[in-house]
């Protein structure tokens, strides 16, 4: 499948099917390769019927703790995989995300073993569905767990699209009101927050497709269009219009404001984070 292609209803169980396949057939070929890593792997992925059952499994193996029981959490997770099949195709995309966009995972497998970033994403979806759920303390009581092993802090109430990528994830902060669409990438130390202490709908709307580099920073209800890319160490306070660059502290848009440059890829699937400094600036250390 395509980088990003969205899988439609129809194909959601068929590439759910066909990934968890993949997945058991690189880690039967890991296990064999290193047996240190055998038992690991069986527990993990092979005693599973099901992705979403190996992802419960693993999900509640590593944020239990001496009063968070692994075997509650993963009751909890397994309901939520089992019973909305939404987050199902939601965990198949990110799967996807991680695999094409990044050259440094190298499987499938990696991704749902390894990858923080993912990891954290779907455990926030299930405390999203608990806070939809009016199951707040639950709900914050996982962000915390998130937050302490995967040093990630996603507020359960933000909503987050599909086929989204965090790339190594350390240090990404998520506030409230935030909305992620589909097919984002958002790099590590990102903050997506509010201006100060201000109430009700206050921090950033990400459209579909945007790239957010490394350690940028984006404040308040502002809108990133579909499409925009935020230059790693910018700082954003206002809306950014689809299809352009935004860089810099205070962040500018690239070509300028009243005619600012477009770029016709789409920048959370390619992601290209320097093309534009050509445009940006002559000046060459």
């Amino acid at each position: 499948m395509p980088a990003g292609e969205p899988l439609h209803e129809s194909s959601e169980a068929e590439g759910e099917v066909q990934v968890w396949a993949q997945i058991k057939t690189e880690v039967k070929r890991d296990a064999e390769s290193e047996p240190a890593l055998a038992s690991y792997l069986y527990s993990t992925i092979l005693s599973h019927s099901s992705l979403e059952r190996s992802l419960s499994f693993h999900l509640g193996n590593k944020l239990c703790s001496s009063t968070l029981l692994s075997t509650l959490l993963y009751d909890l997770f397994l309901d939520a995989f089992s019973s909305d099949s939404s987050l199902r195709a939601a965990t198949v995309a990110d799967l996807f995300a991680a695999r094409e966009r990044d050259p440094a995972c190298v499987s499938f497998s990696h991704c749902l073993l390894n990858y923080k970033g993912f990891l954290a994403c779907q455990a926030q979806r299930v405390a999203h569905k608990l806070w939809s759920q009016s199951r707040k303390p639950l709900a914050l009581a996982l962000q915390s767990r998130i937050a302490d092993v995967f040093s990630v802090d996603i507020h359960p109430a933000a909503r987050i699209g599909k086929g989204v990528l965090f790339d190594h994830a350390t240090g990404v902060v998520v506030g409230e009101t935030a909305v992620i669409g589909n097919n984002v990438s958002i790099l590590h130390h990102v903050t997506l927050g509010g201006t100060g202490k201000v109430g009700g709908d206050r921090h950033p709307k990400i459209g579909d497709g945007v790239l957010i580099g490394a350690g940028a920073t984006i404040l308040g209800n502002v809108k990133i269009g579909e499409g925009a890319k935020i230059g790693a160490g910018s700082v954003v306070l206002i809306d950014v219009p689809p299809w352009t660059t935004a860089v810099g502290n205070p962040a500018r848009l690239v070509g300028g404001k009243e005619r600012p440059s477009k770029h016709e890829d789409v920048p959370g699937e390619s992601m290209d984070h320097t093309s534009f400094i050509s445009e940006w600036s002559d000046y060459i250390i």
